[in-house]
């Protein structure tokens, strides 16, 4: 279906850089600059300045950042790891794959693991907790660190919808161990392909991360330093990634007036429950716009039908897949927003045109 209003639109995103990215494509491929050249190193620079962190590790995914993070952490067979009950299945596969065991937490009405629900999950095995900043908004790092302090865990952030969030000025992916990004194409960031990054202060993390990208070898000396992977960010996706960063700062801002506009339009609807929390120092950028509707597929399926292209991500909470093989231990958080979620359209280039497409068709569901 051609919709009036994509949920993205890749290719008139590209032309708003045409020039710029078709310039780098070029220096790039003439100089055949493929593999581990400088253009990664300065977007790894570039990437950290702007995280708040010493050292980034350009991954070839976000699933990558959180594998990688993992091992370097120590975590594997006998650990447990807390995970939010409601996120994208790779947060918690990332656990089972390193031979750990995921414990599922519920979520808030942000959609962000609970934190007054941590502690209970807790056993002798916790090793680690994996909070989840979702669509934009970060988790409560505060309270999160706080008590992993207090039981003495390894905090792994995945950050793959949150770059460029603060809470009191400190950003997402600054806050643990390791932050983990995802520059899928869709991402606040996205590559022209799959990325991905981690983010440290510990310059150890980040030596294990470069040297596990590349199949244990240290690309300095030679030397092996165990069985590793092949993950390394590609150099021409960096290049691409390292222009677009530059202009994120403002894309962040654009993003905000897109979610004032919606939040001025909808706040009066009583059964639209919008993404605008109250938290002091929290700063939502917006990733994507989710808002919670009481008609469920009902509301999801007007909007496709008018013409707007809306995610209904997570329709299905990941651990209800037998296949999966996770507990569930009741999350009615999750079980009730898992029914309402409807993502609307949240990008840079898209017109005021289509916006008021958006709040129209919004509003016409809710008149009829």
């Amino acid at each position: 279906m051609n919709y009036k209003v994509p949920f993205v639109d890749p290719a008139k995103n590209y032309l708003l850089l045409k020039n710029e990215l078709d310039a780098v494509y070029k220096d790039v491929m003439s100089k055949g600059d493929l593999v581990y050249r400088h253009q990664l190193k300065s977007f790894e620079e570039n990437l950290a300045r702007f995280v708040g962190t010493k050292y980034a590790v350009g991954l070839n995914s976000g699933y990558d950042a959180l594998h990688l993070s993992l091992r370097a952490a120590g975590i594997g067979e006998g650990d447990e790891v807390l995970v939010p009950a409601h996120t994208f299945v790779a947060s918690c596969s990332a656990i089972v794959n390193v031979g750990a065991t995921a414990v599922l937490v519920d979520v808030g009405k942000d959609f962000n693991m609970d934190a007054s629900k941590i502690e209970e999950a807790i056993s002798q095995k916790t090793k680690g907790i994996m909070p989840v900043h979702l669509n934009g908004y970060m988790a409560d790092m505060p309270a999160i660190m706080k008590i992993a302090a207090k039981h003495h865990l390894i905090v792994v952030e995945d950050a793959c919808q949150s770059l460029g969030s603060t809470i009191n000025g400190k950003g997402a992916g600054a806050w643990g161990l390791t932050g983990c990004f995802s520059f899928y194409p869709f991402k606040i960031l996205g590559g022209y392909g799959d990325g991905g990054a981690i983010t440290t202060n510990d310059e150890t993390v980040a030596l294990f991360a470069r040297r596990m990208r590349y199949n244990g070898e240290d690309r300095d000396t030679g030397e092996y330093h165990g069985h590793g992977f092949t993950c390394i960010l590609d150099n021409l996706q960096a290049a691409f990634l390292d222009l677009k960063l530059k202009h994120l700062s403002e894309w962040i801002n654009i993003r905000k007036s897109i979610a004032e506009k919606y939040r001025k339009e909808f706040s009066d609807i009583p059964d639209l429950l919008l993404p605008h929390y109250s938290n002091s120092g929290f700063d939502h950028i917006y990733q994507n716009y989710v808002v919670r509707s009481k008609q469920g597929n009902d509301f999801s399926e007007y909007l496709k039908k008018n013409g707007v292209e809306v995610l209904t991500q997570f329709r299905k909470p990941y651990y209800k897949y037998e296949s999966l093989k996770l507990m569930d231990r009741g999350f009615p958080e999750t079980e009730q927003l898992s029914k309402e979620v409807c993502s609307l359209p949240m990008n840079v280039e898209i017109t005021a045109e289509q916006i008021q497409h958006v709040i129209e068709t919004v509003r016409g569901f809710y008149k009829k």
